[in-house]
Protein backbone atom coordinates (compact mmCIF):
# COMPACT_ATOMS: atom_id res chain seq x y z
CA UNK A 1 0.00 0.00 0.00
CA UNK A 2 2.69 2.41 1.16
CA UNK A 3 5.04 1.38 -2.25
CA UNK A 4 1.90 2.22 -4.67
CA UNK A 5 1.08 5.30 -2.70
CA UNK A 6 4.68 6.06 -3.47
CA UNK A 7 4.98 5.75 -6.87
CA UNK A 8 1.54 7.44 -6.93
CA UNK A 9 3.42 10.51 -5.39
CA UNK A 10 6.48 10.46 -8.01
CA UNK A 11 4.51 10.24 -10.92
CA UNK A 12 2.28 13.69 -9.69
CA UNK A 13 5.95 14.74 -9.02
CA UNK A 14 7.32 14.17 -12.30
CA UNK A 15 4.60 15.47 -14.48
CA UNK A 16 4.71 18.55 -12.45
CA UNK A 17 8.22 19.28 -13.09
CA UNK A 18 7.03 18.41 -16.69
CA UNK A 19 4.31 21.38 -16.94
CA UNK A 20 6.48 23.50 -14.95
CA UNK A 21 9.44 23.15 -18.22
CA UNK A 22 6.91 23.44 -20.40
CA UNK A 23 5.86 26.77 -19.32
CA UNK A 24 9.15 27.80 -18.91
CA UNK A 25 9.92 27.12 -22.63
CA UNK A 26 6.82 28.74 -23.77
CA UNK A 27 8.72 31.84 -22.38
CA UNK A 28 10.72 32.05 -25.50
CA UNK A 29 10.01 32.32 -28.72
CA UNK A 30 10.92 29.67 -31.08
CA UNK A 31 13.55 30.77 -34.00
CA UNK A 32 14.03 29.83 -37.50
CA UNK A 33 17.14 28.06 -38.53
CA UNK A 34 17.41 29.38 -41.46
CA UNK A 35 16.19 32.67 -41.03
CA UNK A 36 16.77 33.76 -37.60
CA UNK A 37 12.96 35.15 -37.44
CA UNK A 38 11.33 34.95 -34.44
CA UNK A 39 7.93 32.73 -34.59
CA UNK A 40 5.84 35.97 -34.46
CA UNK A 41 7.29 37.24 -37.24
CA UNK A 42 7.42 33.80 -39.45
CA UNK A 43 4.39 32.22 -38.07
CA UNK A 44 4.41 28.99 -36.88
CA UNK A 45 7.50 26.51 -36.89
CA UNK A 46 7.98 23.35 -38.09
CA UNK A 47 10.13 20.86 -36.01
CA UNK A 48 13.53 19.26 -37.81
CA UNK A 49 15.06 17.84 -34.85
CA UNK A 50 15.33 18.55 -31.06
CA UNK A 51 15.56 22.19 -30.54
CA UNK A 52 15.81 22.84 -34.28
CA UNK A 53 12.81 24.57 -35.94
CA UNK A 54 12.36 26.07 -39.73
CA UNK A 55 9.59 28.07 -40.93
CA UNK A 56 6.65 27.81 -43.53
CA UNK A 57 8.84 30.32 -45.49
CA UNK A 58 11.89 28.32 -45.37
CA UNK A 59 10.90 25.71 -45.75
CA UNK A 60 9.60 26.06 -49.04
CA UNK A 61 12.09 27.50 -50.22
CA UNK A 62 13.88 24.41 -49.52
CA UNK A 63 11.33 22.06 -51.47
CA UNK A 64 11.32 24.49 -54.53
CA UNK A 65 15.43 24.48 -54.85
CA UNK A 66 14.87 20.47 -54.16
CA UNK A 67 12.17 20.36 -56.90
CA UNK A 68 15.01 22.33 -59.42
CA UNK A 69 18.18 19.39 -58.80
CA UNK A 70 18.59 17.06 -61.63
CA UNK A 71 19.17 13.60 -61.30
CA UNK A 72 23.10 13.87 -60.69
CA UNK A 73 22.29 16.79 -58.58
CA UNK A 74 20.01 14.40 -56.55
CA UNK A 75 22.69 11.43 -56.26
CA UNK A 76 24.46 13.75 -55.08
CA UNK A 77 22.72 14.96 -52.09
CA UNK A 78 21.33 11.33 -51.46
CA UNK A 79 25.00 10.64 -50.71
CA UNK A 80 25.34 14.00 -48.46
CA UNK A 81 22.67 12.62 -46.56
CA UNK A 82 24.18 9.59 -45.62
CA UNK A 83 26.80 11.42 -43.56
CA UNK A 84 23.70 12.46 -41.60
CA UNK A 85 21.71 9.99 -40.47
CA UNK A 86 19.37 11.94 -38.45
CA UNK A 87 18.25 13.80 -41.56
CA UNK A 88 15.47 12.26 -44.08
CA UNK A 89 15.40 13.53 -47.51
CA UNK A 90 12.15 13.74 -49.56
CA UNK A 91 11.91 12.53 -52.66
CA UNK A 92 9.24 14.98 -54.61
CA UNK A 93 8.85 12.87 -57.12
CA UNK A 94 6.89 10.40 -54.97
CA UNK A 95 4.21 13.17 -54.39
CA UNK A 96 1.16 12.87 -57.43
CA UNK A 97 1.40 16.16 -59.35
CA UNK A 98 -2.39 16.97 -58.61
CA UNK A 99 -1.43 17.41 -55.30
CA UNK A 100 1.11 20.37 -55.67
CA UNK A 101 -1.45 23.37 -55.83
CA UNK A 102 -0.69 25.75 -59.07
CA UNK A 103 -0.96 29.29 -58.91
CA UNK A 104 -4.61 31.14 -59.67
CA UNK A 105 -5.83 34.02 -60.96
CA UNK A 106 -7.05 36.62 -58.20
CA UNK A 107 -10.64 36.67 -59.36
CA UNK A 108 -12.13 40.46 -59.23
CA UNK A 109 -15.07 41.38 -57.67
CA UNK A 110 -18.19 42.27 -60.33
CA UNK A 111 -18.71 45.79 -59.64
CA UNK A 112 -21.96 46.34 -59.26
CA UNK A 113 -23.79 48.81 -62.28
CA UNK A 114 -22.95 52.07 -61.42
CA UNK A 115 -25.99 54.47 -60.39
CA UNK A 116 -27.35 56.56 -63.69
CA UNK A 117 -25.78 60.20 -62.88
CA UNK A 118 -28.47 62.63 -62.29
CA UNK A 119 -28.23 66.10 -63.70
CA UNK A 120 -30.23 67.70 -61.43
CA UNK A 121 -27.99 67.13 -59.09
CA UNK A 122 -25.50 69.53 -60.80
CA UNK A 123 -26.40 73.41 -59.94
CA UNK A 124 -27.07 75.75 -62.54
CA UNK A 125 -24.99 77.64 -64.45
CA UNK A 126 -26.22 81.10 -62.29
CA UNK A 127 -26.08 79.40 -59.13
CA UNK A 128 -22.61 78.27 -59.59
CA UNK A 129 -21.33 81.79 -60.09
CA UNK A 130 -23.60 83.13 -57.61
CA UNK A 131 -22.03 80.51 -55.11
CA UNK A 132 -18.44 81.99 -56.66
CA UNK A 133 -19.15 85.39 -56.12
CA UNK A 134 -19.51 84.84 -51.95
CA UNK A 135 -15.76 84.13 -52.03
CA UNK A 136 -14.02 85.73 -55.88
CA UNK A 137 -14.38 89.44 -56.14
CA UNK A 138 -14.42 90.57 -59.75
CA UNK A 139 -13.38 88.34 -62.58
CA UNK A 140 -17.26 88.02 -63.74
CA UNK A 141 -16.47 87.23 -67.16
CA UNK A 142 -14.05 84.40 -66.08
CA UNK A 143 -16.68 83.18 -63.85
CA UNK A 144 -19.23 83.40 -66.36
CA UNK A 145 -17.54 80.80 -68.54
CA UNK A 146 -16.48 78.58 -66.12
CA UNK A 147 -19.51 78.05 -64.52
CA UNK A 148 -20.92 77.66 -67.96
CA UNK A 149 -18.26 75.22 -69.09
CA UNK A 150 -18.72 72.77 -65.87
CA UNK A 151 -22.13 72.88 -66.48
CA UNK A 152 -22.00 71.63 -70.17
CA UNK A 153 -19.44 69.60 -69.27
CA UNK A 154 -21.82 67.37 -66.82
CA UNK A 155 -24.61 67.90 -69.22
CA UNK A 156 -22.53 65.99 -71.70
CA UNK A 157 -21.96 63.49 -69.45
CA UNK A 158 -25.38 62.64 -68.93
CA UNK A 159 -26.54 62.57 -72.52
CA UNK A 160 -23.16 60.60 -73.63
CA UNK A 161 -25.31 57.48 -74.62
CA UNK A 162 -28.69 58.67 -74.55
CA UNK A 163 -29.15 59.49 -78.12
CA UNK A 164 -26.86 59.65 -81.52
CA UNK A 165 -25.58 63.15 -81.65
CA UNK A 166 -22.21 62.81 -79.38
CA UNK A 167 -21.33 66.19 -77.73
CA UNK A 168 -17.29 67.06 -77.61
CA UNK A 169 -15.60 68.12 -74.74
CA UNK A 170 -14.80 71.70 -74.27
CA UNK A 171 -11.19 71.34 -72.41
CA UNK A 172 -10.74 75.15 -71.17
CA UNK A 173 -7.38 77.31 -71.11
CA UNK A 174 -7.29 80.34 -68.07
CA UNK A 175 -4.76 82.71 -68.67
CA UNK A 176 -4.23 86.08 -66.57
CA UNK A 177 -1.20 87.53 -64.61
CA UNK A 178 -0.06 86.37 -61.22
CA UNK A 179 -2.42 87.01 -58.25
CA UNK A 180 -5.50 86.94 -60.57
CA UNK A 181 -7.34 84.20 -58.83
CA UNK A 182 -6.97 81.45 -61.47
CA UNK A 183 -6.22 78.68 -58.78
CA UNK A 184 -8.06 80.37 -56.33
CA UNK A 185 -11.27 80.08 -58.56
CA UNK A 186 -11.06 76.63 -59.45
CA UNK A 187 -9.95 75.59 -55.58
CA UNK A 188 -13.10 77.64 -54.88
CA UNK A 189 -15.17 75.43 -56.95
CA UNK A 190 -13.93 72.18 -55.91
CA UNK A 191 -15.64 72.94 -52.44
CA UNK A 192 -18.55 73.97 -54.04
CA UNK A 193 -19.36 70.92 -55.97
CA UNK A 194 -19.35 67.69 -54.97
CA UNK A 195 -17.41 66.19 -57.96
CA UNK A 196 -13.49 64.90 -57.36
CA UNK A 197 -11.20 67.54 -58.16
CA UNK A 198 -7.40 67.47 -58.54
CA UNK A 199 -4.83 70.03 -58.88
CA UNK A 200 -1.87 69.14 -60.08
CA UNK A 201 1.75 71.61 -61.17
CA UNK A 202 2.85 71.36 -64.60
CA UNK A 203 6.44 72.61 -63.21
CA UNK A 204 7.28 68.83 -62.06
CA UNK A 205 5.96 66.91 -65.24
CA UNK A 206 8.47 65.22 -67.27
CA UNK A 207 9.10 63.09 -70.55
CA UNK A 208 8.93 59.26 -69.49
CA UNK A 209 12.12 57.97 -68.31
CA UNK A 210 12.74 61.07 -66.66
CA UNK A 211 13.26 62.25 -62.87
CA UNK A 212 10.15 64.12 -62.02
CA UNK A 213 6.40 62.78 -62.25
CA UNK A 214 4.64 61.07 -65.35
CA UNK A 215 1.74 62.69 -67.47
CA UNK A 216 -0.59 59.75 -66.26
CA UNK A 217 0.52 61.55 -62.43
CA UNK A 218 -2.28 63.68 -62.86
CA UNK A 219 -5.21 61.23 -63.37
CA UNK A 220 -3.81 59.00 -60.44
CA UNK A 221 -4.22 62.17 -58.29
CA UNK A 222 -8.20 62.60 -59.48
CA UNK A 223 -8.26 58.90 -58.75
CA UNK A 224 -6.95 59.75 -55.22
CA UNK A 225 -9.56 62.56 -54.85
CA UNK A 226 -12.17 60.02 -55.92
CA UNK A 227 -10.87 57.57 -53.20
CA UNK A 228 -9.75 54.94 -55.86
CA UNK A 229 -13.35 55.02 -57.61
CA UNK A 230 -12.88 54.44 -61.34
CA UNK A 231 -16.01 55.42 -62.17
CA UNK A 232 -16.23 58.60 -60.07
CA UNK A 233 -12.97 60.08 -61.61
CA UNK A 234 -13.53 59.26 -65.26
CA UNK A 235 -16.63 62.36 -64.07
CA UNK A 236 -14.10 64.40 -62.57
CA UNK A 237 -12.00 67.74 -63.11
CA UNK A 238 -8.32 68.02 -63.28
CA UNK A 239 -6.48 71.59 -63.33
CA UNK A 240 -3.33 71.79 -64.55
CA UNK A 241 -1.83 75.02 -62.97
CA UNK A 242 1.01 76.72 -64.53
CA UNK A 243 0.91 75.21 -67.82
CA UNK A 244 2.83 78.02 -69.17
CA UNK A 245 5.75 76.28 -67.93
CA UNK A 246 5.67 73.48 -70.35
CA UNK A 247 6.56 76.16 -73.64
CA UNK A 248 8.86 75.68 -76.31
CA UNK A 249 12.55 76.21 -74.88
CA UNK A 250 14.07 79.13 -77.16
CA UNK A 251 17.44 77.40 -77.25
CA UNK A 252 17.58 74.08 -78.37
CA UNK A 253 20.95 73.04 -77.37
CA UNK A 254 19.63 70.39 -74.93
CA UNK A 255 16.77 67.89 -74.82
CA UNK A 256 13.95 69.49 -73.39
CA UNK A 257 12.07 67.07 -71.23
CA UNK A 258 9.68 69.12 -69.54
CA UNK A 259 8.75 71.36 -72.74
CA UNK A 260 7.12 70.49 -75.78
CA UNK A 261 7.13 66.60 -75.07
CA UNK A 262 5.32 66.93 -71.99
CA UNK A 263 2.37 69.00 -74.43
CA UNK A 264 2.98 65.91 -77.22
CA UNK A 265 2.19 63.91 -74.46
CA UNK A 266 -0.58 65.20 -73.33
CA UNK A 267 -2.79 65.41 -76.42
CA UNK A 268 -4.16 61.71 -75.82
CA UNK A 269 -5.04 62.98 -72.38
CA UNK A 270 -6.82 65.80 -73.23
CA UNK A 271 -8.79 64.33 -75.66
CA UNK A 272 -9.59 61.18 -74.43
CA UNK A 273 -7.94 57.90 -73.85
CA UNK A 274 -7.61 54.78 -71.72
CA UNK A 275 -4.44 54.91 -69.59
CA UNK A 276 -2.99 52.61 -66.78
CA UNK A 277 -2.99 54.44 -63.98
CA UNK A 278 -1.09 53.15 -60.34
CA UNK A 279 -3.70 53.19 -57.20
CA UNK A 280 -2.27 55.06 -54.13
CA UNK A 281 1.07 56.36 -55.82
CA UNK A 282 2.68 58.34 -59.20
CA UNK A 283 5.28 55.62 -60.44
CA UNK A 284 4.30 53.00 -62.43
CA UNK A 285 7.11 51.29 -61.03
CA UNK A 286 6.03 50.83 -57.61
CA UNK A 287 4.58 47.67 -56.78
CA UNK A 288 0.92 49.18 -56.38
CA UNK A 289 -2.26 47.86 -58.38
CA UNK A 290 -2.94 49.51 -61.85
CA UNK A 291 -6.10 50.63 -62.82
CA UNK A 292 -7.47 51.59 -66.34
CA UNK A 293 -9.12 54.97 -66.61
CA UNK A 294 -10.90 56.46 -69.78
CA UNK A 295 -10.25 60.15 -69.69
CA UNK A 296 -12.99 61.20 -72.43
CA UNK A 297 -15.17 62.26 -69.50
CA UNK A 298 -12.86 64.30 -67.62
CA UNK A 299 -12.92 67.93 -67.86
CA UNK A 300 -9.17 69.59 -67.91
CA UNK A 301 -8.92 73.45 -67.15
CA UNK A 302 -5.26 74.42 -67.90
CA UNK A 303 -4.32 78.01 -66.24
CA UNK A 304 -1.06 80.07 -66.75
CA UNK A 305 0.48 83.75 -66.10
CA UNK A 306 2.18 83.46 -69.31
CA UNK A 307 4.36 86.15 -68.17
CA UNK A 308 5.83 87.93 -71.63
CA UNK A 309 2.64 86.92 -73.74
CA UNK A 310 1.69 91.09 -73.65
CA UNK A 311 4.28 91.78 -75.33
CA UNK A 312 3.79 89.56 -78.47
CA UNK A 313 0.06 91.06 -78.73
CA UNK A 314 1.68 94.39 -78.62
CA UNK A 315 3.59 93.46 -81.79
CA UNK A 316 1.01 91.97 -83.15
CA UNK A 317 -1.22 94.70 -82.63
CA UNK A 318 1.33 97.46 -83.60
CA UNK A 319 2.26 96.04 -86.87
CA UNK A 320 -1.37 96.19 -87.89
CA UNK A 321 -1.76 99.52 -86.77
CA UNK A 322 1.50 101.03 -88.05
CA UNK A 323 1.15 101.35 -92.16
CA UNK A 324 -0.14 104.93 -93.15
CA UNK A 325 -0.99 108.14 -92.26
CA UNK A 326 -3.36 107.15 -89.51
CA UNK A 327 -0.97 105.18 -87.79
CA UNK A 328 -1.15 104.35 -84.25
CA UNK A 329 1.74 105.45 -81.46
CA UNK A 330 4.25 102.67 -80.88
CA UNK A 331 3.24 102.89 -77.22
CA UNK A 332 -0.63 102.92 -77.70
CA UNK A 333 -1.05 99.60 -75.85
CA UNK A 334 1.96 100.07 -73.28
CA UNK A 335 -1.00 101.28 -70.92
CA UNK A 336 -3.44 99.21 -71.40
CA UNK A 337 -4.18 96.75 -68.40
CA UNK A 338 -6.72 94.59 -70.08
CA UNK A 339 -4.46 93.70 -73.04
CA UNK A 340 -4.41 90.10 -72.78
CA UNK A 341 -8.00 90.55 -73.41
CA UNK A 342 -6.97 90.84 -77.46
CA UNK A 343 -5.28 87.47 -76.98
CA UNK A 344 -5.18 84.87 -80.29
CA UNK A 345 -4.64 81.10 -80.87
CA UNK A 346 -1.15 82.64 -82.41
CA UNK A 347 -0.35 84.64 -79.98
CA UNK A 348 0.34 81.58 -77.42
CA UNK A 349 1.67 79.50 -80.26
CA UNK A 350 3.87 82.34 -80.89
CA UNK A 351 4.77 81.86 -76.64
CA UNK A 352 5.78 78.04 -77.56
CA UNK A 353 2.74 76.60 -76.68
CA UNK A 354 2.46 73.40 -80.02
CA UNK A 355 -0.64 73.85 -82.41
CA UNK A 356 -2.02 70.42 -81.68
CA UNK A 357 -1.97 71.66 -78.00
CA UNK A 358 -4.29 74.25 -78.57
CA UNK A 359 -6.67 72.57 -80.39
CA UNK A 360 -7.28 70.63 -77.21
CA UNK A 361 -8.35 73.27 -75.45
CA UNK A 362 -10.94 75.37 -77.44
CA UNK A 363 -12.18 77.72 -74.52
CA UNK A 364 -9.80 80.22 -74.07
CA UNK A 365 -10.69 83.39 -71.45
CA UNK A 366 -8.83 85.65 -69.59
CA UNK A 367 -9.03 87.04 -66.03
CA UNK A 368 -8.11 90.95 -65.33
CA UNK A 369 -5.64 92.64 -63.19
CA UNK A 370 -6.54 93.83 -60.02
CA UNK A 371 -6.64 97.13 -59.52
CA UNK A 372 -6.85 99.24 -56.32
CA UNK A 373 -10.27 99.33 -56.09
CA UNK A 374 -11.05 95.08 -56.40
CA UNK A 375 -7.85 94.55 -53.87
CA UNK A 376 -9.73 96.77 -51.23
CA UNK A 377 -12.81 94.17 -51.68
CA UNK A 378 -10.88 91.78 -51.37
CA UNK A 379 -9.65 93.07 -47.77
CA UNK A 380 -13.20 93.13 -46.58
CA UNK A 381 -16.00 91.86 -48.73
CA UNK A 382 -15.53 88.09 -49.29
CA UNK A 383 -16.50 85.58 -47.02
CA UNK A 384 -13.32 84.43 -45.94
CA UNK A 385 -11.60 87.74 -46.06
CA UNK A 386 -8.44 88.18 -44.73
CA UNK A 387 -9.53 91.09 -42.38
CA UNK A 388 -12.54 88.90 -41.34
CA UNK A 389 -9.47 86.30 -40.10
CA UNK A 390 -8.23 88.78 -37.94
CA UNK A 391 -10.72 90.01 -36.30
CA UNK A 392 -11.88 86.35 -35.30
CA UNK A 393 -8.33 86.33 -33.56
CA UNK A 394 -8.87 89.08 -31.50
CA UNK A 395 -12.62 88.56 -30.81
CA UNK A 396 -10.26 85.09 -29.55
CA UNK A 397 -8.72 87.65 -27.19
CA UNK A 398 -12.24 89.88 -26.90
CA UNK A 399 -10.88 92.44 -28.48
CA UNK A 400 -12.32 94.20 -31.60
CA UNK A 401 -10.45 95.03 -34.53
CA UNK A 402 -11.43 97.50 -37.23
CA UNK A 403 -9.91 99.65 -40.21
CA UNK A 404 -10.04 102.37 -41.35
CA UNK A 405 -11.36 103.02 -45.06
CA UNK A 406 -8.31 105.45 -45.76
CA UNK A 407 -6.08 102.12 -44.37
CA UNK A 408 -7.51 100.09 -46.41
CA UNK A 409 -6.57 102.09 -49.68
CA UNK A 410 -3.49 102.33 -47.99
CA UNK A 411 -2.97 98.58 -47.99
CA UNK A 412 -4.17 98.18 -51.61
CA UNK A 413 -2.14 100.82 -52.81
CA UNK A 414 1.31 99.34 -51.39
CA UNK A 415 -0.28 95.72 -52.44
CA UNK A 416 -0.60 97.30 -56.27
CA UNK A 417 2.93 98.32 -56.15
CA UNK A 418 4.57 94.84 -55.57
CA UNK A 419 2.84 93.43 -58.42
CA UNK A 420 1.95 90.35 -57.24
CA UNK A 421 -2.16 90.87 -57.77
CA UNK A 422 -3.84 89.46 -54.02
CA UNK A 423 -1.00 87.58 -53.02
CA UNK A 424 1.13 90.68 -51.62
CA UNK A 425 -2.24 91.82 -49.38
CA UNK A 426 -1.64 88.87 -46.99
CA UNK A 427 2.25 90.07 -46.51
CA UNK A 428 1.28 93.48 -46.22
CA UNK A 429 -1.20 92.61 -43.00
CA UNK A 430 0.77 90.36 -41.94
CA UNK A 431 3.79 93.27 -41.16
CA UNK A 432 1.27 95.54 -39.98
CA UNK A 433 -0.33 93.07 -37.79
CA UNK A 434 2.90 91.64 -35.98
CA UNK A 435 3.21 93.97 -33.89
CA UNK A 436 -0.62 94.24 -32.67
CA UNK A 437 -0.57 90.75 -32.04
CA UNK A 438 2.12 90.81 -30.00
CA UNK A 439 1.11 93.60 -27.77
CA UNK A 440 -2.29 93.25 -27.48
CA UNK A 441 -2.46 89.97 -25.35
CA UNK A 442 -0.29 91.73 -22.57
CA UNK A 443 -2.87 94.36 -21.84
CA UNK A 444 -6.46 93.17 -20.62
CA UNK A 445 -7.90 96.57 -20.40
CA UNK A 446 -7.77 96.89 -24.72
CA UNK A 447 -11.24 96.39 -25.96
CA UNK A 448 -10.74 97.92 -29.22
CA UNK A 449 -7.96 98.67 -31.99
CA UNK A 450 -8.66 100.64 -34.55
CA UNK A 451 -5.70 100.64 -37.64
CA UNK A 452 -5.05 103.78 -39.65
CA UNK A 453 -3.41 105.22 -43.01
CA UNK A 454 -1.19 106.92 -40.67
CA UNK A 455 0.00 103.56 -39.13
CA UNK A 456 0.17 101.98 -42.51
CA UNK A 457 2.47 105.06 -43.75
CA UNK A 458 4.67 104.96 -40.87
CA UNK A 459 3.53 108.02 -39.57
CA UNK A 460 1.64 107.24 -36.38
CA UNK A 461 0.26 104.43 -34.92
CA UNK A 462 -3.30 102.37 -34.00
CA UNK A 463 -5.91 104.22 -32.65
CA UNK A 464 -6.50 101.80 -29.21
CA UNK A 465 -9.76 101.92 -27.19
CA UNK A 466 -9.77 101.04 -23.44
CA UNK A 467 -12.95 99.35 -22.08
CA UNK A 468 -13.56 102.34 -20.26
CA UNK A 469 -14.21 104.02 -23.35
CA UNK A 470 -10.75 105.95 -23.06
CA UNK A 471 -9.28 106.24 -26.48
CA UNK A 472 -5.35 105.92 -27.00
CA UNK A 473 -3.22 106.71 -30.10
CA UNK A 474 -0.37 104.83 -30.22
Amino acid sequence: MSEEMKTEEELIDVSTEDTEDQEETDKYQKICCMCHRSESKAGKMIPLMKDMMICTDCMQKSLSSLSQLDNNGYQELMELSKKFPNIQMINLSDFPTQQIPQKQKVKKKKNEPAPTFDIKSIPAPHKIKASLDEYVIGQEYAKKVISVGVYNHYKRVATGTMDDIEIEKSNMLMIGPTGSGKTYLVKTLARLLDVPLAIADATSLTEAGYIGDDIESVVSKLLAAADNDVEKAERGIIFIDEIDKLAKKKNATQRDVSGESVQQGMLKLLEGSEIEVPVGANSKNAMVPLETVNTRNILFICGGAFPGLEDIIKERLNKQASIGFQADLKDKYDDDPNILERVTNEDIRRFGMIPEFIGRLPIVFTLRGLDQQMLVKILKEPRNAILKQYQKLLALDEVQLEFNDDALEAIAARALEKKTGARALRAIIEEIMLDIMYEIPKDDNIGKVTITREYIEHTGGPQITLRGDMVIYG
